[in-house]
């Protein structure tokens, strides 16, 4: 699979894509995978059931599992990534929630002096008005004065325009199990009105780093500190892998050393780690 022009100009302009039914041919054996993670992990956040009162966030993710780890080598998955940011694109890891409620305007990175994309993975149907994922198309080109205006002041919408978050004019993606949104993290996105226990997983993306930019990457890789992991990637994701696999994975790899002493050095400061 690869995305046309059309689509690569899209994603260029407005900061998503949705391709519904992507992976619903997969979806019995992504669900079964996402509830053995978990089970694994007592359910919920840090060991304990999640509570439906907060967010659950386990990091990393898919390379909890032999069989999420493999849909990195599907090729709908590798067609898109490539697509957008080249053959030997980096794969930078992945997240497994319990959503509850709102989520209010956010972007992942702000600024990111090089394009992350997240690959998000919905596993219960969400409407408009059960916690959909909303973005503002084009609000990830950090450069522009329109996006730098929602970043300094979209959290207080109803002071600076008189409408409250749900109201604010956004693309509503309502998706079904087995659909795939693609969006950069640098856009403002956001969810109302969802339910206690929202499954959804997604996996990062990055290119290749230049060794200018390598210093980027580490800076990246030091925040997975706040999830008390040692790696970027689960183990099943790397004992798994295969030589096509490691081209995406061997940057991180050489460039995660600092890891675990940042994640002891967190583990001394915090009482749990982060919730995402």
């Amino acid at each position: 699979m690869k995305l046309t022009t059309q689509q690569t100009n899209f994603m260029e302009t407005f900061g998503y894509l949705y391709f519904p039914g992507l992976l619903k041919d997969c979806l019995d054996d992504i669900i079964e995978a996402f509830d053995q993670v978990w089970e694994g992990h007592g359910g919920g956040h840090n060991g304990k059931p999640h509570d439906g009162k907060s967010r659950s966030c386990l990091v990393p993710f898919a390379g909890q599992s032999a069989y999420l780890s493999s849909l990195l080598d599907d090729p709908r998955v590798d067609g898109i990534m490539s697509s957008l940011l080249g053959e030997d694109y980096i794969y930078l890891g992945s997240d497994g929630n319990y959503y509850v409620g709102d989520s209010g305007w956010h972007s992942d990175g702000w600024p990111h002096p090089i394009v992350y994309y997240k690959m998000a993975f919905y596993l219960d149907p969400l409407t408009r008005e059960t916690g959909a994922l909303r973005v503002i198309p084009g609000s990830h080109h950090d450069d522009d004065c329109y996006s730098k205006d929602l970043q300094a002041a979209i959290r207080k919408s109803e002071e600076r325009w008189g409408f409250k978050g749900n109201e604010l004019p956004a693309a509503v993606i309502e998706t079904e199990p087995g659909d795939v949104v693609v969006f950069s993290e640098g856009i403002k996105h956001s969810s109302f009105g969802g339910g206690a226990r929202r499954r959804m997983f997604c996996f990062s993306f990055t290119p290749r780093h230049t060794d200018e930019e390598i210093p980027l990457m580490r800076k990246g890789i030091a925040n997975f500190a706040r999830f008390w992991t040692d790696s970027v990637y689960g183990p099943e994701m790397v004992r798994t892998a295969s030589p096509e696999r490691m081209v995406h994975l061997e940057q991180a790899l050489a460039n995660q050393d600092h890891l675990p002493e940042l994640t002891q050095e967190h583990r001394g400061s915090h009482e749990e780690p982060s919730r995402g």
